[in-house]
């Protein structure tokens, strides 16, 4: 009976993994409806540290990357080496590793559910609600690095946990925790106070490994997180960091002059006392803090952000709100100390990292490592609940399993047929196609401008042309021009990249256009459907090609100038 129990038990968690792999790599090309500028950009990284080495920017293997924008981290990048090598800058080439880490952390979080509470139906429950969750999912489909930092970080805990059978188990935690922080900025915050906690947790257990593998792991641990500790402190690391912060906030000063200026009116002496710097950011912090756990986030509307949160849901089905209440009480009355211990200051450590951000409060990016533990605690909630209705519990797992499925039900309709419609501006869809046909039409023209109305097009054009990194990098930073009839712009050979938001006009352009002089303009600025209505194209110049994005509304229009116009 035994040997059918455990044969039983893997072939569940095999199932639960092909399903969880089927979810994040389906239609990975279509949904989400196209990259993202960052996975464009981390796309062209890999390509261009694959056939040179550098990163585009030049710098040779960077522990972090130099993008147009921010500093990243190193390690997704890297990850994404070899199937960029495969299938170029694309869905496949940068999403499909996210996909692969997601189906790992599935798994990892699986044998570290089991290790604690030696329950395979738990852990199975654990690892189900894991594969389906919106969060997990969702993260899971596109080339972000949050989930290989949810993969180390179950990795690196397992075997910590792990190591207290067996010594040798360290040796592979250092490495996996000292990776953490170079996979996603979150780390660098939250993994600090995390090791602590997991010190001051386990100190019996560790001070009982052998000395030998104390001190290996302390000095694995070391070389690896040193170099980029020390590229993160002196190298630029902290710059997204500072871009993001709180404390950097522009707004700040005027806030508090103003409500110091209106107590001074109304006659309030102590109007220093309560408006102040000091008060300020505590306030932004504790209503952060609030945010991150509160039913808003977690259950109702997730992350406004339409790339992070399809609209209408939250990061969670809304019936796990009771189940994971429940987890908490379980998890109070059922467990030792040690556990408690664990699992609850992962969750008041876990919103550090996103607190300290500008709306960070709701950032479903920087709050990832709130998931596993919310995941584990709705699980214990429902397994313990069946366990107690005992004359019900046939009931309660049909009845379960009913609301499970069609609250995932309702969710993936929404995903897989409304959402790519729904948020294909943000997701930057036509950008593919519009440049491609732009560099394939470029080559008949002396210059080509791709315009910067929406999104900066440079990332774009080097990504979805697969520009030689080389001759960027030799070319990087772009010198600056003034072109006639359009401004100040970059140049790279013979194309042309206006700053952000510069806006012509429809009936503008054919006015300014240099001869022989391809344009590629948004949808935002022509304020027009031309693929609707063709017949607005202004008679200096010329519509060469639309593209639509998946809705078939407008989103870029390739013109020309019409250098013999027609007369009326």
């Amino acid at each position: 009976m035994f040997e059918i129990l455990k044969v039983s038990y893997k072939f569940a968690i095999v199932l639960i993994l092909i399903f969880a792999l089927i979810l994040r790599v389906w239609l990975l090309d279509l949904v989400p409806v196209s990259l993202f500028g960052d996975e464009v950009d981390i796309g062209y990284h890999a390509y261009s540290l694959l056939h040179t080495g550098r990163d585009y920017s030049g710098n040779f293997l960077p522990l972090h990357l130099k993008s147009l924008a921010d500093i990243k981290t190193p390690l997704y990048t890297y990850s994404i080496i070899p199937t960029v090598a495969v299938f170029g800058i694309s869905a496949l080439g940068v999403r499909l590793p996210a996909a692969i880490f997601g189906v790992l952390g599935i798994y990892l979080f699986y044998l570290l559910i089991n290790l604690i509470f030696k329950n395979k139906s738990l852990a199975l429950l654990s690892a189900f609600l894991l594969t389906i969750s919106p969060w997990h999912m969702h993260y899971s489909r596109w080339g972000f690095e949050g989930t290989e930092m949810l993969t180390l970080y179950l990795a690196g805990l397992y075997c910590f946990l792990k190591s207290f059978g067996s010594n040798k188990w360290l040796v592979l935690a250092a490495v996996f925790f000292g990776l953490t922080p170079a996979s996603y900025h979150s780390a660098k915050v939250f993994l600090p106070f995390n090791l602590i906690a997991l010190v001051i947790i386990y100190f019996k257990q560790i001070k009982n490994i052998e000395r030998k593998y104390l001190i290996i792991s302390a000095i694995i641990f070391t070389l690896v997180v040193t170099p980029f500790a020390v590229s993160t402190l002196f190298g630029g690391g902290t710059d997204r960091f500072q871009s993001t912060t709180i404390f950097q906030d522009p707004t700040m000063e005027g806030k508090i002059g103003f409500d110091r200026v209106r107590d001074v009116k109304m006659q309030d002496p102590f109007n220093r006392f309560f408006h102040n710097k000091v008060n300020y950011f505590s306030s932004i912090l504790i209503n952060n803090y609030l945010e991150a756990l509160s039913t808003q986030f977690l259950f109702i509307k997730g992350d406004p952000e339409p790339t992070h949160t399809p609209e209408g849901f939250g990061e969670f089905y809304q019936f796990e709100a009771i189940f994971m209440i429940l987890g908490v009480v379980f998890l109070f009355f059922k467990n030792d100390k040690k556990t408690i211990l664990l699992f609850t200051s992962w969750i008041l450590l876990a919103p550090l990292p996103s607190i300290l951000t500008r709306e960070g409060g709701h950032h479903a990016s920087r709050l990832l490592f709130l998931l596993p533990p919310l995941i584990f605690l709705t699980s214990l909630g429902i397994y313990n609940s069946h366990s107690l209705l005992k004359r019900f519990k046939y009931t309660f797992a049909i009845g379960i399993s009913v609301v499970l499925f069609l609250s995932f039900l309702f969710y993936e309709h929404n995903y897989w047929v409304h959402y790519p419609w729904d948020s294909q501006r943000w997701w930057h869809a036509g950008f593919k196609e519009a440049i491609q046909a732009t560099v394939s039409e470029g080559k008949k023209y002396d210059k080509v401008i791709i315009s910067g109305a929406d999104e900066p097009p440079l990332i774009f054009f080097l990504g979805w042309s697969q520009f030689p990194p080389l001759e960027f990098q030799q070319n990087y930073p772009l010198a600056k021009i003034n072109l006639e009839g359009i401004g100040e712009v970059s140049k790279l050979g013979k194309y042309y990249f206006p700053p952000i938001g510069k806006e012509r006009g429809l009936y503008e352009l054919g006015k300014i256009l240099p001869d022989s002089t391809l344009y590629l303009a948004t949808a935002k600025e022509i304020k027009l459907d031309l693929i609707k209505e063709p017949g607005r194209v202004p008679s200096d110049l010329i519509l060469i090609k639309s593209f639509p994005y998946p809705s078939g509304d407008g989103a870029f229009y390739l013109f020309t100038k019409n250098e013999k116009p027609k007369t009326t």
